[in-house]
């Protein structure tokens, strides 16, 4: 139990009625969860507003509510108005965990593209150097080796600062997270102390909710503006957006790049599947990661141990051994050579770089089949664009469903044809079961060929009508390759 005098520390308070030297059980912004002693928090959502559910959160015995608009006055209640909730959230939940942030080194990523992926290599680089760390991501959050299941990208104040208290109860010296758009934007991260932030780079999507392309851009640099002046703020100056980021923060300006100059410089040597040859600021070293996009990625998470005073050789060393992060150009290859490549891409720049990338790396004497969809109740404006993109970068291309939540399947399969020339349009069959088409691009397969499936990744499951069933496309692909569906 927490005194409330004491949560409320370095919250912007309008008006506060009623007593304040009271106890507190925990936070709650979800009615349903209040138990006796909980302080409510009322937020304006994008579906819901908290203020409809005082009432409810007070028969469910809370005695404390903060919020934006004071309700009517109930006797034994006490009300503390703020101007914003969602602010106030992440200032008193950081309070209530005795402010964990503060007591171990965070570092935010963000970005449209990597930040998964960097994220889980910085942990793991750490752990390897012997730093027990934390990691905040999309795939999992671990403590040190443990691992628990991670049902957002950036989870709600309460949950992140609960994690980071049991990173610091366990020793953990550095903590890795995943910072999106959504959760800046909605203050999540409100009242966090950042030791670093890295912006890897910003291209279309999310708008279904930030509405336009500024508005997104303008979420992603609140971030570092809000960085402190002891934090450092590292940015991928290849991408035009890089330099957008640092036009306002106080933090301590650092760059990465492979094209542009920038305080850590990446070529790279040799990009095939079995890995990438690169030099970073003048060094070499061999990667099992593969494709430009993964050296932009290895590049930043160079560049932010460097940062965080790690010594350069030990860093390259380490690097050298970590594995691709699961769902993230996660591949597989058959007894006929028949390449299977499994990767989260989901906006139309993601399958842009994927695709990319195998081009630089195949022979085109081979077929290169795409398997994709799109999600559904998600931003509607990408998926022509990523159909475009996959028929212009694709031998062979298989529309199928992705996640299509409550809308029909097919009808966003219409989408993304709308955005496929008809010059295109011989290359292209719709197969609106994902394991059937996963399963066609098997059997159309020859020896070299190489097969794609994009949009889901890490995931295991397939979201339909509110059901999450079972479902994972590696296990799915590599069933099909590896039991020869395919003799020829």
């Amino acid at each position: 139990m927490k005194k409330l005098t004491d949560i409320l520390k370095g919250v912007e308070i309008i008006k506060t009625v009623g007593l304040t030297d009271i106890g507190i059980n925990s936070l709650q912004f979800d009615s349903r969860n209040v138990n006796d002693g909980d302080l409510f928090i009322a937020i304006k959502g994008t579906q819901v507003d908290g203020h409809s559910y005082i009432e409810k959160a007070i028969q469910s015995g809370s005695k404390v509510i903060l919020c934006e608009i004071l309700p009517e006055q109930k006797k034994g209640i006490t009300y503390v108005q703020v101007n914003n909730s969602s602010k106030a959230f992440g200032t008193t939940a950081s309070n209530f965990y005795h402010f964990p942030s503060s007591k171990l080194k965070l570092v935010g990523i963000t970005g449209t593209n990597g930040k998964t992926t960097i994220a889980s290599l910085l942990h793991e680089l750490f752990q390897n150097l012997g730093y027990p760390s934390g990691l905040l991501s999309t795939i999992q959050n671990k403590i040190d080796n443990k691992v628990f299941s991670a049902t957002h990208t950036t989870p709600d104040p309460v949950q992140i600062n609960e994690l980071l208290n049991q990173m610091v109860n366990e020793g953990c010296e550095f903590c890795f997270m995943e910072v999106s758009s959504h959760a800046i934007d909605q203050d999540r991260i409100a009242g966090l102390e950042f030791t670093g932030g890295i912006f890897t780079n910003l291209s279309h999507d999310h708008l279904d909710y930030h509405i336009n392309f500024d508005n997104y851009l303008k979420a992603k640099k609140k971030f570092f503006d809000e960085l402190p002046t002891k934090a450092f703020a590292l940015t991928n100056t290849d991408d035009k957006n890089g330099k957008i980021m640092l036009q306002n923060t106080r933090a301590k300006r650092k760059s990465y790049s492979l094209k542009s100059a920038s305080d850590f410089k990446c070529k790279i040597i040799e990009n095939h599947f079995d890995g990438l040859l690169l030099n970073i600021n003048g060094q070499e070293f061999c990667s099992n990661l593969i494709g430009n996009f993964n050296a932009y990625n290895l590049l930043a998470v160079y560049a932010t141990a460097v940062l965080l005073g790690e010594e350069t050789t030990e860093v390259l060393t380490a690097l050298s051994n970590l594995e691709t992060v699961e769902g993230r150009f996660d591949y597989i290859r058959s007894g006929n050579n028949i390449v299977g490549i499994v990767d989260y891409a989901h906006s139309p720049d993601a399958l842009k770089n994927v695709l990319d990338t195998i081009d630089s790396i195949r022979t085109h004497n081979e077929t290169l089949i795409t398997v994709f969809g799109a999600g559904g109740d998600r931003d509607k404006q990408k998926r022509p664009l990523m159909g475009k993109v996959a028929c212009e970068k694709s031998d062979k291309v298989i529309l199928t469903s992705d996640n299509p939540r409550s809308e029909v399947p097919e009808k966003i399969m219409k989408d993304i044809e709308k955005g496929i020339e008809a010059q295109y349009s011989n290359r292209v069959i719709s197969i609106t079961n994902r394991k059937e088409a996963i399963k066609a691009a098997c059997s159309f397969a020859r020896n070299g060929d190489i097969i794609l499936v994009a949009g889901k990744g890490h995931e295991k499951y397939q979201e339909i009508k509110g059901i999450k069933h079972p479902f994972d496309d590696k296990e799915i692909l590599k069933n099909y390759l590896l039991t020869n569906i395919n003799t020829n």
